[in-house]
């Protein structure tokens, strides 16, 4: 077990520690040709079984608990989950159990009981549309006309679409995701994100929940107003459900500087959350902001690459970041 020896080097156990956190997000029930590295239930159960061999894998209340007290043990790591998907009930929360982890789901609360997340509606509104040829030259994005016929011209219009749009004011971006939808003809899923029930399915299995905003916005881009209301709303929403307070929070796109400011940590801190965590890579260990925590997720498709991805990620310890 090279890489666990390795890893162990790396990570040691008390004062030294340093804690890994993987952010997944989908696990889909089959590979989906558009977004083949999404992992479906096959893939998922694959890296599960290797992380867990490597790694200690400890619930996140627990793994921040000890990383604040200097007694995390050698290797350790969690695992969270975005945004609010039902396959993560579904599809991920057996192979979870199988394997005895835990994981903390990430809940952007206004998508909740049939609501579709400003990306998808982009992603659906092209795999969906039944015309070959898709004009985007109204929506004011400097994008021109798009052919539909294969998979690899949805995907280039798809990826084209999120990087113009995912930067838009909030009001601005819903206006263009909704006349886009409009363009394409396609229809929106309404069964892609959990329902209420299903918080409460995964709460009750013993994994934990965290808030991720009520809309998904890039706070960078929305009003300081907005942005209170957006992260202690998420909070309430999630208290009420839950009957249970609510401690961790992620911030949507999670790169400090570009989508969220030292503002956004103040407003996280007033809100009470006890520790938040970001997309920057690398682990966190005794030095790291509690509010900053970093994440990352590998993306490599080999158990040795996958491996020295983490093993790669484990030498940057992520002290205080610039937000």
């Amino acid at each position: 077990m090279i890489l666990r020896r390795v890893a162990q080097a790396l990570s040691p156990t008390g004062p030294n520690a340093c804690l890994s956190v993987l952010i997944f997000h989908r696990v889909l029930s089959q590979p989906d040709a558009i977004f083949p590295h999404e992992p479906d239930v096959v893939r998922f159960d694959e890296v599960l079984g290797w992380v867990s061999q490597w790694f200690n894998l400890l619930p996140l209340d627990q793994a921040v608990a000890q990383l604040q007290c200097g007694t995390l043990p050698a290797r350790a790591a969690a695992i969270t989950f975005d945004d609010g998907y039902a396959d993560n009930v579904t599809n991920a929360l057996p192979i979870l159990r199988r394997h005895g982890a835990n994981a903390t789901f990430f809940i952007s609360t206004d998508f909740l009981d049939g609501g579709c997340m400003w990306n998808d509606a982009v992603i659906e509104a092209v795999r969906c549309c039944h015309r070959r040829e898709l004009d985007l030259r109204e929506l004011a994005l400097g994008l021109g006309v798009f052919w539909l016929d294969t998979v690899a011209q949805k995907r280039d219009a798809i990826d084209q679409l999120l990087g113009r749009i995912k930067y838009l004011a909030p009001a601005t971006r819903r206006q263009t995701v909704d006349r886009l939808v409009d363009m394409a003809q396609g229809g929106l899923p309404e069964a892609l994100m959990m329902r209420s029930e299903q918080v409460l399915q995964l709460r009750n299995a013993g994994m934990h929940i965290g808030a991720h905003t009520c809309t998904h916005p890039i706070l960078q881009t929305a009003s300081d107003g907005q942005c209170l209301r957006e992260i202690a709303g998420s909070k309430a929403v999630l208290e009420s459900l839950l009957g249970e307070p609510v401690c961790f929070f992620a911030y949507p796109n999670g790169k400090p500087g570009i989508d969220y400011s030292s503002r956004h940590v103040a407003m996280v801190k007033e809100a009470g959350f006890v520790a938040a965590f970001s997309t920057t890579p690398g682990v966190a260990w005794h030095l790291s902001d509690p509010w900053q925590l970093p994440r990352f997720a590998p993306w490599d498709r080999t158990r040795t690459r996958y491996g020295l991805r983490m093993i790669s990620n484990l030498r940057t310890r992520v002290s205080p970041l610039p937000a």
